[in-house]
């Protein structure tokens, strides 16, 4: 790059922050508190910022470019795509959204297969409630605390983190309940096996005490994702799947985050051998590249509104533009056996790795994942398990994690007291190790800072 290049590149950042300061309102932000950084272009698992520095990209953006950043095939299908039909009305046909829908059930467990085509996460998380309460009649959905589920207005009060807080009027007809955590475990377990048994007791017990004839739905992450990345024990969605059976309740799993490779397998549930009746998905359905999520129906639901009219619907159900992305990327991710490739990453990189520094690091207090979904929980103490930032919260600790990183070329995924470690699931191995060589410089800086109380 010449001198000339590189002054027109700072100049363009310049004016992109310029005018993002001036005219952008951004997401969960105090508007005149941040500072973003410019983004001027990726490719695989890079970024590059304003001011040319590249950036391994371990956040996935927000948890969604599951197929890393630009792949020519899904690029190429987009722009073929607008070539031919840009958009199109939902109560039409068109093959992108046929074929996209067909791909996507191959990948479903068990009679999952009708696919009903939203923007994204939350509002797909919006309409699997409203399907829910409208087939059985009942109002009330139960979600867990440490969720989160979309920032819509139902979404939002479905989900258990902190971020509901101001957006929680209380009549959203929603109950939430202590799902399995054993590092902080809520019913003084030691053991998976205990931790798993007594969080189902729980459950069944808020479903009798609520009414199970007011329960229209239990709806769950099957990896809570934001909220910490806390693997169920075994056992616990085949005894939520079996809760809901008996008391008539219909089971909604959101894979918004876990889907399509993020931790190793197309759906966890498929792992766990459980058949929800609803899954919602959307982030790694085409990579984000453009906006796309969706509901996945079982016969239950299906059947009911076989001869009643579905009261939803978007503008942009199924887009085309969209559907040829989620195509294109769920066709290479076949062909490349990119699910299979994030597990060994998961198996052989970042597992055995991350368990090193957590021997050598006395900040850290635990790690959890698999695949290329894996969380670092950050402690000032080993033994009381004290967090280094209250859940929902910052602290200098963690704005110093984040700094060090990026000053060493690493973009991370951060919340409240953990470090995310979540890149593509197209990373190599060879840049999966230099995240970890990355995050263990970081570690060792954090090591010797001092911690303070900051509560659970």
């Amino acid at each position: 790059m010449t001198p000339a290049d590189s002054r027109t590149l700072l100049d363009d950042a310049a004016r992109t922050y310029e005018l993002d300061r001036k005219h952008v309102f951004h997401s969960w932000a105090a508007q005149a508190e941040i500072t973003p950084m410019v983004i001027t272009r990726a490719e695989g698992s890079y970024v590059w910022d304003g001011a040319g520095n590249r950036l391994l990209d371990f956040s996935s953006q927000l948890v969604n470019t599951n197929i890393g950043h630009q792949h020519p095939d899904v690029v190429e299908a987009i722009v073929a795509q607008a070539r031919t039909l840009a958009t199109v009305a939902p109560q039409h046909a068109n093959d992108r959204r046929s074929e996209a829908a067909r791909l996507i059930s191959e990948h479903t467990p068990g009679d999952l297969d009708r696919i009903f085509f939203t923007n994204g996460g939350a509002d797909a998380n919006e309409h699997a409630v409203r399907m829910a309460r409208l087939s059985t009649g009942r109002p009330k959905v139960l979600t867990r605390y440490r969720s989160y589920h979309g920032g819509t207005q139902t979404a939002i009060n479905l989900t258990g983190d902190p971020r509901r807080w101001p957006n929680d009027n209380g009549d959203a007809g929603v109950v939430h309940f202590f799902g399995p955590y054993l590092y902080r475990s809520h019913f003084h377990a030691t053991s998976e096996s205990e931790e798993c048994e007594r969080a189902l007791a729980h459950l069944e017990q808020v479903i009798e005490l609520e009414g199970p004839q007011t329960v229209a739905a239990v709806l769950l992450e099957s990896i809570p994702g934001t909220a910490g990345i806390m693997l169920p024990p075994p056992g616990y969605l085949a005894g939520v799947r079996e809760l809901c059976d008996r008391y008539g309740i219909v089971l909604i799993l959101d894979e918004v985050m876990t889907g399509f490779g993020r931790a190793g397998s197309w759906f966890v549930a498929s792992d766990e051998g459980v058949v929800p009746d609803l899954l919602t998905f959307a982030k790694g359905v085409n990579s984000g590249y453009v906006p796309l999520g969706g509901v996945a129906i079982g016969s239950r639901i299906a059947d009911h509104f076989a001869h009643r009219p579905y009261p939803g619907g978007l503008t942009y159900s199924g887009h085309p533009l969209a559907c040829a992305a989620a195509v294109a990327a769920i066709t290479v991710m076949e062909r490349d056996g990119i699910v299979d490739h994030a597990r060994r990453i998961g198996d052989d990189v970042l597992g055995p790795g991350l368990a090193e520094l957590a021997a050598r690091h006395p900040i850290v207090g635990e790690v959890r994942g698999r695949g290329v979904f894996w969380a670092l929980e950050l402690v000032a103490d080993q033994d009381s398990r004290e967090p280094v930032a209250p859940t929902g919260g910052s602290s200098p600790v963690m704005a110093q994690a984040v700094r060090l990183c990026k000053e060493r070329g690493l973009l991370p995924f951060t919340n409240s007291h953990r470090i995310h470690l979540v890149p593509p699931c197209t990373v190599s191995a060879d840049e999966a190790r230099e995240g970890l060589r990355v995050i263990d410089e970081v570690l060792g800086r954090l090591d010797d800072l001092p911690t303070t109380s900051t509560g659970a």
